[in-house]
């Protein structure tokens, strides 16, 4: 039996509003969730977790000996991660230890010669006044005709000789003088000159070793045994992961509540929608990422098309819940700020308190060095030199007449 236009009228009736209804609670719904969340909320899925990739390179010269790290491994700051061949770094180092101490007895002979200077100064002038004392006789004798005028003559012509002499010996002070003049024995500069190159090649021998400067996870190993490394080669990562953040890129037009200080709220497809994280808003990168771009726009030239930026935003990740459930640098989130939480900027909590941002692994290693150095320095110290530190009293005032 065919339908009646009556009965299809009804059912497109009730249909039509069917749909109204649902439309208005649809619209009724989609205004309760953004009078209630949304207006207060920023939202993107354009977020991931970031954190510190520190990059282990080599810092001497070597053949790769021995591989003390692999990937996924835990390393402590401080450990040895790779050992290179020390021996040519040993050799090296034996011959700048080698180099100072000749260095030391070197200065050592120069003091001395300094004395033995001074002495020749005060024997040639002791020489020169007995002559003076025997010019003087001779000419109140020469008066009476006691001494003759050849014996005269031969006499000032002997102390002539004698006053050379003296300025010869005054030269030679002079000489040695100007080598060591106004320094302590162990600060001459030929000493310290030494003293460098053993720090250098003690470094250069200490860092045979290739430590950890941080504590985390070991990442793209690509080092192998037998390889020969120089400094700044690439070695290997490592990756803190008690300190991450999320870096969430937002629309520019939707940045206009967003603030320091805000509280944030952090979903992870790692672990689905399930596990929440919470977080601050620690920071605003001053500027869009286009602008840091291995090639930045120019839009200057050409054609203009305008296009919304994204502000990456930098957002802490509550320590306690990161270490109950660990994330790893890369993975992609949904994150939510609270932009009803305040309006006004409380400054820039993003700090660098934590241990990857300073390392103490390499301060020791100048330390050891000189250390090394002073003693070898003592083990090669001749006996007085420490007492040749000014010449004699007559050696100073013959230099002190010049």
């Amino acid at each position: 039996m065919p339908t009646s236009r009556k009965t299809i009228r009804a059912k497109r009736n009730f249909l039509l509003k069917l749909v109204f209804v649902g439309v208005i609670i649809g619209v009724a719904a989609a205004f309760f969730n953004w009078f209630t969340y949304d207006r207060n909320w920023v939202t993107t899925d354009n977020a991931f977790v970031v954190g510190n990739i520190i990059p282990v390179q080599s810092d001497a010269t070597g053949v790769v000996a021995q591989v003390l790290a692999e990937e996924t491994q835990m390393v402590k700051k401080g450990d040895v991660l790779v050992r290179l061949d020390a021996q040519r770094a040993g050799a090296a180092l034996g011959q700048a230890e080698a180099e100072l101490g000749r260095a030391v007895r070197n200065v050592a002979v120069l003091f001395a010669s300094r004395r033995q200077a001074c002495q020749k100064i005060i024997a040639r002038m002791a020489i020169r006044d007995r002559a003076l004392h025997d010019l003087a006789r001779y000419r109140q004798a020469s008066v009476s005709g006691a001494a003759s005028r050849q014996l005269l003559q031969n006499t000032e012509d002997q102390l002539a000789a004698q006053e050379a002499d003296v300025r010869e010996a005054r030269a030679e002070f002079q000489a040695v003088e100007a080598r060591i003049g106004g320094v302590a024995p162990l600060n001459h500069p030929d000493i310290e000159a030494a003293k460098a190159r053993f720090d250098d090649a003690y470094l250069e021998f200490i860092r045979q070793n290739i430590r950890a400067p941080a504590s985390g996870y070991v990442a793209k190993r690509r080092v192998q045994v037998g390889q020969r490394v120089r400094p700044g080669d690439h070695i290997m990562n490592i990756v803190p992961l008690d300190h991450l953040w999320i870096e969430a890129n937002l629309w520019e037009n939707r940045m206009g509540k967003v603030r320091p200080g805000q509280a944030a709220v952090i979903k992870t497809d790692l672990y689905g929608s399930s596990e929440t994280y919470h977080g601050v808003v620690e920071g605003l990168v001053p500027g869009a990422g286009s602008v840091f771009a291995t090639l930045p726009p120019d839009n200057a030239t050409g054609n203009f098309i305008r296009i919304v930026q994204r502000v990456p935003v930098r957002i802490s990740i509550d320590p306690d819940e990161l270490k109950q459930k660990p994330l790893r640098p890369g993975l992609s989130t949904v994150t939510s700020i609270d932009i009803g939480g305040g309006k006004e900027t409380r400054g820039l909590f993003a700090t660098t308190a934590t241990g990857e941002y300073a390392t103490e692994v390499f301060d020791k290693d100048l330390a050891e060095a000189k250390a090394r150095a002073e003693e070898t320095v003592r083990k090669n110290i001749a006996h007085g030199l420490d007492d040749a530190g000014s010449p004699c009293e007559s050696a100073n005032g013959a230099a002190s007449r010049l």
